[in-house]
């Protein structure tokens, strides 16, 4: 075949083998990216310690390079090495960088921090950042080819095992970004290193790295029964030759008199030939259809910053953990189950209706449906925002009551600032007073009374006046709790107050928490979230106690005071300090749905729609400007999200919903003026004209033939 390397067409059930190798390649690849992406803005939070803007940032930065190298990975292909070493190269360079990334996230290797976090900070991002460029330029560059190559294997005959090829391939995508994002969270959510017990991101990132290797070796081994096409020549390269020359001649004969041209386009008739200019003509309508499309993705991608970010301030707890990360799985498993759905039921119902629902319509209500799943996006953090503590600003300082005595007590905060009776066993809220009105705290219950100074209160802190009637007098002491935000990634925090006469030692699952006098407390300790029980023993003159503790939730903070023992049993109560998250996690499932309803009638319908209305040999433009409009939705996210200045998200979330919603209506209008074309007709009478030009010109020879 022309333009074809060597390679042995080895068949299996009518297929070539190369194509196994190709799915292979591509399940591995996939597996690689999305399961790195599921936990990178996690990573960037809770390692690199970054705020959530700056991780939203720099996430959407690197899926936009995702999105903006496919063109070069395309003009290497098509114009230099081809194909095959194209993918190759860019593989050994994906590998590096999901390697770098990995050992980028080693903690143990430089630092010692007893907390887990990164003493050399700046050595990491440094790594991290050349690691995500590395597999920007990996990722992308190959995504134009790897499906291309594929096709390449197959006979002009062969048809109908090139389609069935193309849904294997697809389905491979969909199985490596589906098992993937179950695996990878999961792998950060373990516990590993060698100072400090940490997430472990190198795992998460090393099992990627690991299966992109593997990825490159599938690859490589099947190279001998490949079919490898030569270079032919970027026709995106072509195009913008075409376009650059007709804006470059236009504007030096702007001055002119010249004819005027029908189209702009027109200007470039003097070098390049019609057919050229009116398939380039047909790719710049559908481009300009493009234009609103970004805002769509900007959208859409906030799946993995946005919407996991906000996963970590709700309750996971579906019978097993589920971590923030892996709730973007929602998306693939509606995508499998809705697409099917569509075709087969509600398109055709909608058709029955007598509703011409064109491609045009579809992609504008693709728009609205991800409008509104920011929408209920932002319905669902108001609700997380009412379970939200509230933290002293500057100059506040926050103070609760815990009565851990067996009779009720009257504090007075003074100077006459509030009366608060405090119940046996019970505490207050945290009440918030400016820190330079606090003094003191008097203590009263029946007849015996006590004072406690509050000189050296800090401001945005919080503090509990613990206190407890003990014989004839009130015994009393300030607890500094030192949290000032709710726990992160769901974890909990727990400390305990010893409440009973003598000393106490305290282990949790067999780990020693503190040795405290009474009425001291611990500092806090962190135990996962949603584990149904820890085991707390208390040592008590040389008797010990256990207790199994109740099952936490998801970020919560409790105080848990040790009170006495009875047969063995420690006698314990809870004192709530944060309360845990309330609002489920499967309450993200209906903006999931609506933007996945969203996703099914705009990406496919919008990829199929181009298809339709561009020339055979310009599909690439096309897929070059459908890749570019998800690089610049990314973008936008950057420029909305630090433009707005929105303290609060659910308030983003409105923002982006309305730009969309707006963005939506100027893509209807701009709709309702194109007009649909048929490019195979067109490609025909062009094929006709060509004819009668090659007839006419053969009879004219013949005449000056017959002259001589």
């Amino acid at each position: 075949m022309a333009g074809r390397g060597k390679g042995k067409s080895t068949l299996c059930s009518g297929f070539p083998l190369s194509i196994f190798f190709i799915v292979i390649n591509e399940f591995c690849e996939r597996f690689s990216y999305y399961g790195m992406r599921a936990v990178l803005v996690l990573y960037f939070k809770y390692f690199l310690h970054w705020d959530d803007n700056l991780a939203t940032a720099i996430y959407h930065t690197f899926v936009a390079l995702c999105y903006l190298t496919p063109i070069l990975g395309a003009v290497l292909a098509d114009s230099w090495l081809g194909k095959f070493k194209t993918i190759v190269s860019l593989s050994v360079v994906y590998t590096i960088g999901q390697t770098i990334l990995s050992v980028g996230s080693l903690n143990d290797l430089t630092d010692h921090n007893r907390d887990g976090s990164p003493d050399n900070i700046p050595l990491h991002i440094a790594l991290s950042m050349i690691g995500l460029i590395l597999i920007a330029l990996g990722t992308g560059g190959i995504k134009p080819c790897v499906s291309a190559f594929g096709g390449d294997q197959f006979e002009d005959d062969q048809e109908e095992q090139r389609s069935t090829f193309f849904s294997l391939f697809y389905l491979s995508v969909n199985a490596g970004s589906l098992i993937s994002t179950i695996v990878t969270p999961n792998l950060r959510a373990t516990e590993c290193g060698i100072h400090t017990k940490q997430r472990c991101y190198p795992l998460a990132f090393g099992i990627p790295a690991i299966l992109m290797a593997v990825s490159l070796i599938v690859f490589v081994a099947g190279s001998r029964m490949y079919k490898k096409v030569k270079p032919q020549g970027n026709v995106m390269l072509q195009v913008c030759k075409c376009i650059g020359f007709a804006i470059k001649n236009r504007f030096r004969h702007r001055s002119k008199e010249f004819p005027k041209r029908e189209h702009w386009l027109d200007w470039a008739s003097e070098k390049y030939d019609k057919r050229l200019i009116a398939q380039t003509k047909m790719v710049l309508k559908v481009l300009f259809l493009y234009i609103p499309l970004p805002m769509f993705w900007a959208l859409f991608d906030q799946q993995g910053s946005r919407w996991t970010l906000q996963a970590t301030a709700m309750n996971g707890d579906f019978g097993i953990p589920v971590q923030p990360d892996q709730m973007q799985i929602v998306n693939p498993i509606l995508i499998v189950i809705m697409v099917p759905v569509v075709d087969s039921v509600v398109y055709p119902l909608i058709k029955k209706c007598k509703i011409n629902f064109t491609p045009l319509k579809k992609i504008t209500v693709g728009m609205f449906l991800a409008s509104l799943a920011f929408v209920a996006a932002a319905l669902l953090q108001v609700q997380i925002d009412k379970t939200t503590p509230v933290f002293p600003a500057a100059g506040q300082t926050q103070i609760r009551l815990m009565n851990l005595g067996s009779v009720p007590a009257t504090v007075q905060f003074q100077p006459q600032l509030r009366n608060v009776d405090v119940a046996p066993k019970e505490a207050t809220d945290y009440m918030i007073f400016k820190t330079s009105e606090l003094q003191s705290l008097h203590v009263a219950s029946g007849s015996l009374q006590t004072t406690q100074s509050l000189e050296g209160l800090l401001e945005r802190k919080r503090y509990t006046f613990a206190f407890r009637v003990s014989g004839a007098e009130i015994a009393s002491d300030l607890l500094f709790d030192n949290v000032t935000s709710k726990p992160e990634e769901g974890k909990n925090l727990i400390r305990f107050i010893n409440n009973y006469d003598s000393t106490l030692n305290i282990t949790l699952d067999d780990k020693a928490v503190a040795v405290l006098p009474p009425l001291e407390a611990s500092n806090y300790t962190t135990v996962p979230g949603g584990k149904a029980l820890h085991i707390i023993k208390g040592i008590m003159s040389s008797t010990y106690c256990t207790i199994a503790s109740k099952k936490f939730g998801f970020g919560s903070a409790y105080t848990i005071s040790i009170n006495d023992c009875n047969r063995g049993i420690l006698n314990i109560s809870y004192y709530e300090d944060i309360p845990p998250s309330s609002v489920h996690m499967a309450w993200q499932i209906p903006q999931y749905f609506l933007l996945t309803c969203g996703e099914v009638v705009f990406s496919v319908t919008g990829l199929e729609f181009s298809y339709s209305q561009a020339p055979s040999n310009m599909k690439s433009v096309l897929q070059a400007g459908w890749l570019l409009s998800v690089a610049v939705g990314n973008i936008i996210v950057l420029i909305v999200a630090g433009a707005s200045k929105l303290s609060k998200q659910w308030a983003e979330y409105v923002l982006f919903a309305a730009l969309l919603f707006v963005v939506c209506i100027i893509f209807a209008i701009m709709a309702t003026f194109y007009t649909y074309v048929d490019p195979n007709e067109i490609e025909a009478q062009f094929n006709e004209q060509e004819k009668e030009d090659k007839k006419d010109e053969d009879d004219h020879g013949k005449e000056i033939d017959s002259k001589m």
